[in-house]
């Protein structure tokens, strides 16, 4: 293996794909009544109880991780000979990238001889998943870690990444929706619909009347956007509404079906700021798609 792949638990990517490319995950943290936990094996997450859970009522908060979690999983990595490309969530909703970036510092100090290469996704949940995949399949292919580095740069820029939520509450308490004033209210079931925008960052850019008509326009979005769907993992994450899940899987097989449709629960982290119901579409389109 040519160099090693690193990511944290926001890619919210299914355990056996972790393991078949023996791809390190850092662990985000959240907190129930004060106690810690973390989800490293998404295997064992039982997503309906964690959603109901809070739509009952209980308060789920997060922190930023420091650099020493990081130091922790990367340092082994270096210290056995291997060069390292890590590949995390979005610096436009969270800190985290910036003590990533730290870690790395302190890493290349201490293992000058090692490559460390640091992929900012400007997304999370699946809009980050898919790109650490597509660094695995590259690795897989003989590609260096350079030009691995490179590919998902350019990825980056062309992943389309846009949810509607239940109740816009969770992203504004915890200050993830950047243009949170402009924003009514989900009120009379007017469903807004949210989007990663260039810089990473979660925006509210339209607002449908009801759950139907938000599902089918994550479709309509995909069907004006997507291009090459037959080569593409296209990515599909719910907060506890799977009918909604399936039914948007169908909705993309009728006029550009994918190559592979991977449906994940939203992992507990990035799940307790878009809060339960949310559901999420992960695709690539062309050059400037983020801005549309």
């Amino acid at each position: 293996m040519t160099f090693a792949i690193a990511t944290d638990t926001s890619a919210n990517l299914p355990t056996e794909l972790l393991q078949k490319d023996a791809i390190t995950v850092i662990p985000f943290s959240y907190f129930i009544d004060e106690q810690e936990f973390t989800c490293l094996d998404e295997s064992g997450f039982n997503g309906e109880a964690y959603y109901q859970m809070i739509r009952a009522g209980k308060r789920v908060t997060t922190a930023q991780i420091n650099p020493q979690r990081y130091l922790e999983k990367l340092t082994p990595i270096l210290a056995r000979g291997q060069d390292l490309l890590f590949v995390g969530m979005s610096s436009g909703i969270s800190g985290s990238f910036h003590c990533a970036q730290m870690a790395a510092a302190q890493l290349r100090e201490e293992f000058p001889e090692r490559r460390i290469c640091m992929i900012d996704t400007l997304g999370a949940s699946l809009g980050e998943g898919i790109l650490v995949l597509k660094a695995a399949e590259l690795r897989a292919q003989g590609m260096s870690l350079t030009g691995v580095q490179h590919q998902l740069m350019r990825m980056r820029e062309r992943m389309y990444q846009v949810f509607t939520v239940d109740d816009l509450m969770h992203l504004r308490r915890s200050g993830r929706l950047s243009n949170a004033a402009a924003v009514v209210g989900t009120v009379l079931q007017i469903k807004p619909l949210l989007k990663g925008n260039e810089k990473g960052q979660i925006v509210s850019f339209a607002k449908l009347r009801g759950r139907k008509r938000a599902v089918a326009a994550l479709a309509e979005k995909y069907d004006a956007l997507v291009e090459h769907a037959e080569e593409q993992i296209v990515g599909i994450a719910h907060a506890d509404c799977p009918k909604d899940a399936e039914a948007l899987a169908e909705l993309l097989k009728k006029n550009h079906p994918p190559k592979q449709i991977l449906n994940v629960v939203y992992e507990p982290v990035t799940g307790s700021h878009v809060g339960p119901g949310t559901l999420a579409l992960f695709f690539l389109g062309g050059e400037g798609v983020r801005g549309k």
